[in-house]
Order: C-alpha cells, then structure tokens, then sequence
C-alpha cells in the first residue's frame, strides 16, 4: 500500500507543481509523477530537518516542503528534458 500512496501523493504533487510554474511545462505525466514523488521524499527529508516531524491533524508545514521541492525538481527536469528534445531535433535534421 505504500507505493501506491507514494504514486498518488507523487501524481497530485507533480500537477500541483506543474500548475504552480507559469508557462506550459512540455514534460510528460509519468515524469512529472516521477518529480512529484522526488518532491515528497525531499520535502519530507527538509521537514525533518526543520523539526517537523508529525503534528495532529494535517501536517501543513510539511505539505509546503514538499510542494516547494516538488517546484524545483519539476523545473530542473523540464530543463533537462528540453534539451533533450532539442538534440534530439537537431539530430533528425541532419
């Protein structure tokens, strides 16, 4: 059960993120899942070492730490992933 929760937490984070960053990302889904679960890994892993552990109720800091670094590995792997196309482009032509 728990990697089905990680695929679900890491789907909702990376169409959170990708929602989040203005202009169209032209990353595909199954990556965009892939950064999301990357996203809560490291947002947790952050949370812990800011003394957020786990609270009652709904863990909002935690939450936020996740979705930031949900942005960022989204941003980086968009990068990536354009310039690959890019090449890949540029090879076809030739």
């Amino acid at each position: 059960m728990g990697w089905l929760w990680a695929i679900i937490v890491g789907f909702v984070l990376g169409l959170l993120a990708k929602a989040v960053i203005p202009g169209k990302q032209h990353i595909p889904l199954w990556l965009a899942t892939l950064c999301g679960i990357a996203g809560a890994v490291i947002g947790n892993a952050m949370a812990r070492g800011f003394g957020i552990e786990e609270t009652r109720g709904i863990d909002w800091g935690r939450h936020i730490f996740q979705l930031g670094a949900a942005v960022v590995v989204v941003l980086l792997v968009e990068m990536i992933y354009n310039a690959m196309q890019r090449r890949k482009h540029e090879r076809q032509r030739v």
